[in-house]
């Protein structure tokens, strides 16, 4: 599975571009997309969703292109959560999660009955009758990731997923996560090096809309001194890539 940008190019209105003929392949089914606040990390992911258009160059994944007749195809087999979910007024937890499967072109019956299996894979059963706005923010995002596997996405893309959870909630995101790499494609994007767990598989740091690393955790925590060690580690090899923008 690979998830390709091929020489994009991308601004908001006559501001400086964000990306400049910008190229990277994601093949790894757990990658952690790290960089500091304004590096460019929600914009190419709402790139990856198709949610915004590049000015030159293309995305495709597996194949699949993120444009003209292809973008039906394209957005069945991408998911994206962004950093904040507004659930549709008015519906319960599990229509919610049935509604994004439908919005995604499946049948409602096929939607509403494959919501029950999603919401069961992020321990949200429970919850199915309550109304989707009266969730917690751990929950809500539980709630977009079951709304992807509804539709059976072979990718989710998670911007800043963690943003504001508490370190229980943190760690119930974490394990999710890895419930989920065995069956689909991850990337999330985070600035915070706590999110860098064990079950992601490589490492890539944007900033200043440039890729500065690419490579598994092991490779990344080898930037760091020799003196540091644990978390102070993947802070200190973060710091020698982007530390003039912490």
């Amino acid at each position: 599975m690979s998830l390709i940008f091929d020489h994009v190019s991308f601004g908001y209105g006559r501001k400086t571009p964000v990306f400049n003929d910008f190229s990277l392949q994601i093949d790894a089914r757990a990658t952690v997309l790290l960089g500091p606040n304004g590096a460019g990390k929600s914009t190419l992911m709402a790139i990856a969703a198709s949610h915004l258009s590049p000015s030159s160059g293309s995305v495709t994944c597996n194949g699949g292109t993120a444009e003209g007749r292809h973008l039906a195809a394209y957005r069945k087999r991408v998911a994206w959560i962004p950093q904040q979910i507004t659930p549709m007024p008015g519906l319960t937890v599990r229509e919610q999660v049935a509604y994004a499967g439908w919005l995604k072109g499946m049948p409602k019956d096929q939607a509403w009955k494959a919501s029950r299996e999603a919401l069961r894979r992020v321990d949200l059963t429970p919850l199915a009758g309550r109304k989707s706005h009266q969730v917690s923010g751990g929950q809500l995002r539980r709630m977009g990731i079951a709304g992807a596997l509804t539709h059976r996405s072979e990718l989710i893309l998670m911007d800043e997923p963690t943003a504001g959870l508490d370190p229980t909630q943190r760690l119930v995101f974490r394990e999710l996560v890895g419930d989920l790499v065995g069956s689909v494609q991850v990337i999330v994007s985070t600035h915070q090096t706590e999110d860098l767990a064990d079950l992601y598989t490589h490492v890539a740091v944007l900033s200043q809309g440039r890729i500065r690393f690419r490579g598994s955790p092991a490779e990344f925590h080898a930037l760091a001194p020799a003196t540091a060690g644990g978390r102070e580690q993947a802070e200190a090899a973060y710091a020698m890539l982007v530390g003039r923008e912490i």
